[in-house]
């Protein structure tokens, strides 16, 4: 037996100094914002340096701590895979503090929580006087959240290989399995994480062949790659969305919200693998039935004015619901009742497993589809040994149970969420809508934010509760909701 498997304590010092190597990344990435805030020549880039400070020493001392083993089991991996979002969004919130943009600790940690959960749901007013520092932190932040701030630590920090790397790896990643796609599980996050450098480097090489300037094309670039919606204008996507830019776009939008693992085995040669992958076929399936239910309804309704409001225009708006990207063309409103139904749906399902993308993840569906159409056939044919195939591999009988457990946990978190907010008063049309936005990680408001508009009119007790409903959708509900159990902290 090992080691691990006799300790009944849980290794918080071995939690807190992985913390403190995260919090001096977490510094590391604050370089690239001060910089921006000297090269325009705001105040906010000294600010930076002391949060830079702050965090980078807060981030040392932790390290500076000895444990007496090194090991982390299950549990330590769950605590820290929570611990980490929280205290990283509570040390990003500090250039929110400190830098101008005149935000409350409440609006500070909600606006950071909704960056690196990728949900670009937002509590500030304007973007018209924001710093240009404050403008990329945000969109930094969404690109490290965008694949996983655990799965970024496994890359840089192969010492963790040893150390409940695995747990770690489960922990964080999305979806129903998880791939491993190198011997250890570090070569596996480096891999994952090179492919989503790669593109989004590439995405930034193409918006800046566009009218955007290369700070909005970093911005963008960071945005569209982790699938997080945040903007640098007040009227997002309208203000510079001319053709080029909305096809680039939608491309990667669409690639943010593909398994990361099956893009790995694109780009290594496995065509054969990325294209008969059959949640690939359903995910290509639902963004064209999506997008045409749009056009048609376009067409209805009288609204075409060109050839772009019935082809880009819903395609775009198609890929960004789907993938909870959640940038939204500004007439959308005025399409009908049927985009918003639609659009219910796509934040429901969300785009493949292993994405960067919120929701539940097509693949569970696609699982649950076979499941019930199982049992249909079980109700003529009682003898009849069925097995539920997801890409042409027969699903295990605990996934399964496990996937229709997700299922069901997913709409009870969006129906308590939803009634918790109406008890605070909240319009039970809104508070179940934002409650769906957040688990879903999609960040879109309704009538008391406007589509377009922000969360700051929402009670300070609210956006604590959104932004925890935000983690929970983010980290796929059980690894924070476990936490909640008496029995997990018993030894």
């Amino acid at each position: 037996m090992s080691s691990t498997s006799k300790r009944a304590y849980i290794n918080f010092r071995m939690l807190l100094r992985t913390i403190g190597w995260l919090l001096t990344i977490e510094a590391f990435f604050m370089l690239a914002p001060c910089i921006v805030g000297f090269i325009y020549d705001e105040h906010s880039g000294l600010q930076f340096l002391i949060c830079i400070g702050i965090t980078l020493g807060s981030g040392i001392g932790l390290m500076a701590l000895k444990p007496k083993s090194r090991d982390m089991g299950k549990r330590e991996a769950i605590i820290l895979t929570g611990l980490t979002w929280v205290v990283l969004s509570a040390f990003g919130m500090l250039p929110f503090l400190f830098c101008g943009t005149h935000l409350s600790v409440t609006d500070a940690f909600f606006e950071n929580m909704s960056g690196f959960t990728t949900t670009g749901a937002s509590v500030l007013n304007t973007l018209q006087d924001v710093p240009h520092s404050i403008l990329l932190w945000r969109c930094v932040e969404q690109w490290i959240g965008g694949l996983g701030i655990i799965l970024f630590t496994l890359a840089v920090l192969p010492m963790l290989n040893y150390q409940g790397g695995i747990q770690l790896f489960n922990a964080e990643v999305t979806g129903i399995t998880h791939d491993k796609l190198r011997p250890r599980v570090s070569f596996t996050a480096q891999s994952l994480w090179l492919v989503y450098l790669v593109l989004t480097l590439i995405c930034i090489g193409l918006l800046c062949c566009s009218e955007m300037s290369a700070f909005e094309a970093v911005c963008y670039g960071l945005s569209t790659m982790s699938t997080g919606g945040f903007a640098t204008q007040d009227e997002s996507i309208s203000e510079l969305g001319n053709l080029y830019i909305k096809v680039v776009l939608i491309i990667f939008m669409f690639m943010g919200g593909v398994n990361f693992s099956l893009l790995y085995k694109l780009v290594t040669g496995k065509f054969k693998e990325f294209f008969r992958n059959e949640v690939i076929i359903w995910y290509l399936f639902f963004i064209f039935f999506f997008a045409v239910v749009l056009a048609l309804n376009v067409l209805v309704t009288g609204l075409m004015e060109n050839w772009e409001d019935v082809t880009i225009d819903p395609l775009f708006q198609t890929v960004s619901l789907i993938t909870s990207t959640g940038l939204v063309e500004p007439d959308f409103y005025d399409w009908g009742a049927l985009p918003v139904v639609l659009l219910v749906i796509m934040m429901i399902m969300g785009a493949c497993a292993g994405s960067t993308s919120g929701g539940a993840k097509i693949d569970r569906f696609v699982v649950l589809f076979k499941f019930v159409r199982n049992e249909f056939h079980k109700l003529m044919h009682p003898n009849a040994i069925t097995t539920v195939t997801l890409n042409h591999k027969g699903t295990p009988s605990p996934i399964l149970m496990k996937t229709l457990a997700f299922l069901f946990l997913y709409v009870a978190v969006i129906v308590a969420g939803g009634t918790f907010l109406v008890l605070l008063d909240i319009p039970l049309k809104d508070s179940f809508f934002i409650s769906l936005s957040a688990v879903s990680n999609t960040g879109l408001g309704t009538d008391i934010t406007g589509l377009n508009g922000n969360f700051a009119l929402l009670p300070d007790v609210a956006k604590w509760f959104v932004a925890l409903l935000m983690l929970v959708g983010r980290l796929e509900l059980f690894t924070i909701l476990i936490l909640f159990f008496p029995s997990f902290w018993r030894k």
